[in-house]
């Protein structure tokens, strides 16, 4: 008798949850968002959603989860089709302009979360945390290549820039404060840059 791997694939009904509460928190936050509203839309049974998510804090982790891969997915694919070092820095601040000008842009949906989740000690804060560190530390890397001793500070200072820009990018023009956000990640990629060239050319 053979026996067939194990299917891993997630169930149909976790899926139209978790897309589902994925759009809703998104457009509308967390807070204001109740589990019938979800059970409702994603045509499932109250048991089935138990089965899933024994908490509604289970559902919002799994939705900062399910976004931190979309935007790892962006990143990495990033990072693989530009080899030079500033490249991969410009076609991240390339699809974050991108989503800030895209229908039903609503800002970052972990500054979102933490906005509604202030406790340092709960989950979904130290959810939004990971997240941002691994973040952080993408950008740190990938700015070493640009100039090794500034690669801290600088990348620090394009997750300040990105901050800035997804929090305007739904109050203001959202073309204009993605000009401005990659007017300022350039600036920022030249300053290293030259730094580097410098130090090598001494």
């Amino acid at each position: 008798m053979t026996h067939g791997k194990p299917d891993t694939r997630p169930s149909e009904a976790r899926l139209r949850l978790l897309t589902t509460a994925t759009r809703i928190f998104y457009s509308e936050g967390i807070h204001s968002v109740g589990i019938d509203r979800i059970i409702s839309e994603a045509k499932v049974t109250r048991a089935t959603f138990y089965r899933h998510f024994p908490s509604k804090d289970d559902l919002i982790l799994a939705y900062l989860r399910e976004v931190h891969e979309m935007e790892r997915d962006t990143v990495e694919a990033a990072i693989a089709t530009n080899s030079s070092p500033v490249e991969p820095l410009r076609a991240i601040a390339g699809s974050i302009a991108q989503n800030i000008q895209s229908p039903g842009f609503r800002g970052c949906a972990f500054l979102n979360a933490a906005a509604e989740y202030p406790g340092a000690d709960h989950p979904v804060r130290q959810e939004i945390i990971a997240h941002r560190q691994w973040f952080l530390d993408t950008l740190s890397t990938l700015m070493a290549q640009v100039h090794q001793e500034t690669a801290d500070p600088a990348a620090r200072h394009f997750v300040m820039l990105r901050d800035g820009a997804m929090a305007a990018g739904c109050l203001f023009d959202p073309a204009l404060v993605s000009e401005t956000f990659l007017r300022g990640v350039e600036g920022l990629l030249l300053i290293n840059t030259e730094r580097q060239s410098t130090e090598s050319a001494d």
